[in-house]
């Protein structure tokens, strides 16, 4: 069985660890990411729980933790104050200490949840992520941004915590139904458009498409390379205040496409709605040509994400204009001119609306 461990040099240092079966040995990971710790407070939601809870429970149990469950009812609806503050309460009944620790159990959504409850209770304890789903393991799970949404907003409360360890069982991503692992795709997809010339060569030369997920070997591949692009980025910008920007390539758009529909369409195809919007709006403005174009489009589509949304282009900016992501009147706008390559555009309001509008009138 092959393991991958990449290093994370943040704030605080950490593994990634890639391969087979890791669930498995989720205590002596866990041990060793949080050797001090007693108490363990177990983070998942109630579809992940099903298949792995049981298994992860057992093996922390073993390594000598005491074992605290928290299960949250599966879905981006939950990702709110109240279910946070559920967690802290659970911990304050056990008993935590400042030794103690957070694991989550789950897709990005429990990742982001765990991760931010971690970060608040007693100013901070360590995480530990064991990450299921495609989309938490070449994205969520990695760089410590943790937190909540408001009805106003995506990923609007929340705060920087870097994990003590991520643990990414390849085998999990078997599990998936179909659309959530091809929501993941669209966080893979924005590696490729951004940064990473070889994954898009790979995506794009990958013939048996439907028939990804079952292709561990590949899959491991493009875990690996899409994990080592977003630490290079966040080794360089932990706080996300430079080229970490890049990363929000078709999210500016995306989450008010999610937000729009009361968080009940996934976070992965809406990013892909973005990017494929933002590139629409970059060949309008002449500022791709059209075969770089028509490579990001075709390539989302290829995948079985869609390209493009309803939503207009008042509405994308009014919302935009929420984002957590906005400086004052501008907003930093995530531009693709050829593939492998991004810019960060700063616009204001009334720039982003004509740069978006021109689609219209070409």
């Amino acid at each position: 069985m092959s393991e991958f461990r990449i290093h994370v040099k943040a704030s605080s240092e950490y593994d990634v660890v890639i391969g087979e079966g890791l669930t498995g040995r989720a205590g002596s990971l866990v041990r060793e990411a949080v050797p001090k710790a007693e108490k363990i407070l177990l983070v998942s939601e109630t579809n992940v729980a099903k298949l792995f809870l049981e298994q992860v429970r057992s093996d922390l149990l073993k390594a000598g933790f005491l074992v605290t469950e928290y299960i949250f009812q599966a879905g981006e609806q939950s990702k709110n104050i109240n279910t946070v503050s559920e967690m802290w309460g659970a911990m304050a009944r056990a008993g935590f200490t400042r030794t103690d620790a957070v694991v989550s159990l789950g897709g990005g959504v429990t990742t982001d949840m765990a991760g931010f409850a971690a970060a608040t209770f007693l100013r901070g304890i360590k995480v530990v992520h064991i990450a299921t789903s495609l989309l938490a393991q070449v994205d969520a799970a990695i760089g410590g941004k943790t937190g909540i949404d408001l009805p106003e907003g995506k990923n609007q409360v929340g705060s920087f915590h870097q994990p003590a360890m991520v643990i990414e069982d390849t085998d999990c991503l078997r599990t998936l139904p179909e659309e959530k692992f091809t929501e993941g795709l669209g966080e893979v997809l924005k590696y490729a458009f951004i940064m990473d010339r070889d994954l898009y060569d790979l995506l794009e030369g990958y013939e048996n498409k439907s028939g990804l997920q079952s292709d561990i070997e590949t899959l491991t591949k493009i875990v690996r390379a899409s994990v080592e692009d977003k630490v290079e980025v966040i080794t360089e910008d932990e706080f996300d205040t430079g080229r970490r920007q890049t990363l929000n390539f078709g999210h500016t758009i995306g989450h008010v496409i999610e937000r729009d529909s009361d968080f009940t369409k996934d976070h992965g195809v809406c990013v892909a709605k973005g990017m494929g919007i933002i590139a629409d709006a970059c060949l309008a403005n002449g500022l791709t040509d059209k075969d770089t174009h028509d490579r990001i489009i075709d390539l989302i589509t290829s995948y079985g994400l869609p390209a493009g949304d309803e939503i207009t282009s008042e509405a994308a900016v009014s919302g935009a204009m929420n984002d957590k992501k906005k400086r004052g009147n501008t907003i930093s706008i995530i531009l693709v001119n050829r593939i492998g390559e991004a810019e960060i555009v700063k616009m204001t309001p009334d720039g982003f609306l004509e740069f978006l509008k021109r689609r219209d009138i070409t």
